[in-house]
């Protein structure tokens, strides 16, 4: 494949991204498009913009958007509508965000007319296929770049080495012992490596940054009321909040009453395990009201198919596989469910813990009268004794069977 001619590069300005770039220019000879996104991850955004013209990118070639609303309102809320949560805990806040990077990335791409892109993950990670996928579902005959898996640094000294090499500033804690490995957005933060490579080890404190520890939270509860249309969050306490701003409110929250904090190993696709804090304060709130809604307003079916459903879903979300047509047809399901959980959820937050205390909808399906101890509704008590007695019948048969073998 012939060497191309421009490459648009996923640009955070951090050591890793600034060293990419020269390599970029220097291997490829290219001219180089930087994109940041800002997704909500706290972080000063024109660092980046400052670090590409440092590094010779024409400021016509510089790319930085707010994307946190996209991010929240059309790959959050559908995720949310799912339940989806990765091997039992995961809320996987960057395998919902790479997607929606990769997309404007081959959106740019077009009206620039590169003829490439690259990332900054690794070879060992998940990242490197959530990116890749999604350029390949949407643009099939764009060259990647994955400079992680061509060139020959090693780590992190490899890469302060060329970046002293080529007079690509390095803060002095940079220069220090190597860093946590974090990803941060609206969702959450991530972290890995250091001594949480060891399983068994206690994360140092400082490893947790978003959310308040249980012990130091309030020692009053927190009540609030979370407001759903369609499946989706619209208000809390009665305020009607757009996406950004209703997730910004529950991550404060969440963070403040020391909830979404999660020390987990999972499976990578990859093939290995991986140990990772995680933080989520926010969205471990809208799970449990959203499944709060959902249990008065889903049919039994309904809500029982989803639960089948999900654990398949969550997976093809973890494996970068956002574009597919499987996670396409899955979601349209999952859509047509949520026609009807509209209503509200009163929560208690106390000390980690999100207690559900209330659900109301006007498309309830909860029948006081049929759950009644008390005689009245359409139940009628005597009609369980040939209802058990057709569910017993197989196994009466078998242990019947069984005992005359015997």
């Amino acid at each position: 494949m012939s060497k191309p001619r421009k490459i648009v590069l996923a640009f955070s300005g951090g050591l890793d991204t600034s060293v990419i770039l020269k390599w970029l220019q220097l291997e490829y000879d290219a001219e180089i498009v930087t994109y940041t996104a800002d997704l909500g991850q706290g972080e000063e955004l024109e660092i980046a913009r400052e670090r590409a013209l440092a590094l010779g990118v024409k400021p016509e070639n510089i790319f930085i958007e707010d994307l946190r609303h996209e991010l929240v309102s059309e790959y959050a809320f559908p995720v949310y509508r799912a339940n989806a949560v990765y091997e039992g805990y995961y809320l996987m806040g960057t395998p919902i965000a790479r997607p929606l990077v990769g997309k404007r990335q081959i959106e740019i791409a077009r009206r620039v007319g590169a003829d490439a892109v690259a990332h900054g993950a690794t070879g060992k990670g998940n990242d490197q296929l959530r990116f890749e996928l999604a350029y390949y579902a949407l643009a099939p005959d764009i060259q990647v770049i994955a400079p992680w898996r061509e060139w020959d640094m090693a780590g992190r000294a490899d890469l302060i080495a060329f970046a002293d090499a080529h007079d690509i500033p390095v803060a002095k804690d940079k220069r220090g012992e190597a860093p946590y490995s974090a990803d941060a957005n609206m969702l959450h933060i991530s972290c890995e490596g250091k001594e949480l490579e060891d399983p068994w080890i206690t994360p140092e404190s400082e490893a947790w940054v978003r959310v308040t520890s249980p012990e130091d939270a309030p020692d009053q509860p927190t009540t609030i009321e979370v407001e759903f249309v369609q499946g989706d969050p619209v208000a809390i306490d009665g305020e009607a909040l757009d996406p950004v701003a209703l997730l910004t409110r529950l991550n404060e929250l969440g963070s403040a009453n020391g909830i979404g904090r999660l020390d987990i190993v999972d499976h990578r696709y990859t093939g290995m395990k991986c140990r990772g804090l995680f933080e989520n304060p926010g969205g471990t709130i809208w799970q449990y009201a959203h499944r709060a809604i959902e249990s008065i307003t889903l049919d039994r079916g309904e809500a029982h198919l989803k639960d089948e459903l999900m654990p398949r879903y969550a997976e093809l979300i973890y494996n970068g596989l956002w574009f597919s047509p499987e996670r396409e047809m899955l979601q349209a399901l999952i859509d047509k469910s949520q026609q009807h959980v509209t209503g509200t959820v009163r929560l208690k937050l106390y000390k980690g813990n999100v207690i559900v205390e209330g659900r109301k909808s006007p498309y309830s399906l909860y029948a006081r009268d049929l759950v009644s101890f008390e005689a009245g509704g359409e139940y009628r008590q005597h009609d369980a004794t040939g209802f058990i007695r057709l569910n017993a019948l197989r196994l009466r048969q078998l242990a019947a069977a069984r005992q005359e073998v015997l």
